[in-house]
């Protein structure tokens, strides 16, 4: 995978925490967008990493480029708390993860195995700062509406029971496996349950699907598990 930042010391920490899974090869770093860009197209990893806030070709700039001329690889942004009014922008231009500087470095790990496998992933404290911008109705609501359209038909007459309990976890940001502790089913049922929720929702991945779960006000049926 691929570790772009424009502070040194930062990049070591993540390539750190990154090394200790014998999952995960770091093949390339990168200081700014641009760099990241061209060091995909050498390297052509499974997963970049790209903070938001760099010099010349920022982050989110560098995940459209990547997502329109690499789409085999997945991208992962990078936040902090106060870059809150990217996430709608980077949403749009394909970026498959999302993770907070503040996050438990397992989140880190974790994340990247998810997009790594296909799938999206959203912090759960990353997924909270969507969360606030959506009630909070501001310019970021209105941004990542069209990936949640159409809207008008009420959940209940697309979703089962089990997918309104599944889609208000993957809201919360749970992994399947999780999901699945918490309804008591196994990974892979929950791995179909997803995707029979994508398609139903007309959403590209789980973060439009977590989207939609923000704006149906099902987040916080999730943490009782959809009870």
């Amino acid at each position: 995978m691929l570790v772009a930042d424009d502070e040194a010391l930062v990049r070591a920490a993540v390539r750190a925490i990154l090394v200790r899974d014998p999952g995960i090869e770091v093949v390339a770093e990168a200081r700014d967008g641009q760099e990241a860009v061209d060091a995909v197209r050498e390297h052509r990893p499974d997963v970049a990493l790209l903070d938001i806030q760099m010099p010349g070709l920022d982050g989110i700039a560098a995940a459209e480029r990547i997502h329109r001329e690499l789409p085999g690889t997945a991208v992962v942004m990078l936040t902090t708390f106060g870059e809150d009014d990217f996430i709608a922008r980077a949403l749009r231009g394909g970026a498959d993860g999302f993770l907070l500087k503040a996050d438990d470095p397992r989140e880190l790990l974790t994340g990247v195995h998810a997009v790594a496998g296909g799938g999206a992933y959203l912090s759960p404290k990353a997924a909270a700062r969507v969360v606030a911008g959506l009630r909070a109705g501001g310019s970021d609501a209105a941004a990542v509406r069209p990936l949640t359209e159409p809207l008008a038909e009420p959940l209940a007459g697309r979703l089962t029971e089990r997918e309104h309990a599944v889609l208000a976890l993957v809201g919360c940001g749970l992994s399947n496996a999780e999901i699945g502790r918490r309804l008591f089913l196994v990974e892979g049922t929950v791995e179909a349950h997803v995707s029979a929720i994508l398609a139903k929702l007309g959403v590209r991945n789980r973060v439009g699907a977590a989207i939609v779960a923000y704006e149906a006000g099902l987040v916080g049926r999730g943490r009782d598990g959809g009870r």
